[in-house]
């Protein structure tokens, strides 16, 4: 005979507990990318594409970027609060095409990274911006990173 469990049982409460912290812990992760809406520009100029924090205890980070204004010829950083060691980064574009960009750029507080040309001719929109850095002020730990694109 199979023994069923009730809502008042310890194990159903250990287990709806977990359910409770598993979809907590998804949502937390589903909260921490950025996503960010550009907005529309003239041709030529810089529009901000989305910021974020990049901590010295991470290497890594990611902004989401939603159209519909979200097509761009070239991009850059500004770094504010410490410097930062902008290693690589990658572009997905809107059909899921990655752009591999090597960059290997030291940007100092309150500096910019230089332009960065994005591949292809014609409307790139783009979906995501991702980046490997080391940020230089351990003391500090962390600095904001801002990426901008042009039109």
């Amino acid at each position: 005979m199979k023994k069923k469990l009730c809502s008042n049982s310890p194990a159903s409460i250990f287990i709806i507990a977990g359910i409770v912290m598993l979809m907590t812990l998804m949502s937390g992760n589903a909260t921490a990318q950025k996503a960010r809406a550009p907005r529309a520009g003239l041709p030529g100029s810089w529009r901000l594409i989305g910021t974020t924090e990049a901590r010295f205890v991470a290497d890594h980070d990611g902004i989401e970027v939603v159209g519909p204004f979200d097509n761009f010829r070239k991009v850059k950083f500004k770094v504010t609060d410490a410097p930062l060691r902008l290693i690589r980064m990658k572009i997905t574009y809107d059909d899921g095409a990655p752009d591999e960009i090597p960059t290997a750029i030291d940007i100092p507080e309150g500096g910019e990274s230089r332009v960065i040309d994005l591949r292809g001719v014609g409307k790139r929109s783009i979906r995501r911006i991702d980046f490997w850095y080391d940020t230089k002020g351990v003391a500090r730990g962390r600095a904001n990173v801002s990426v901008f694109g042009m039109k």
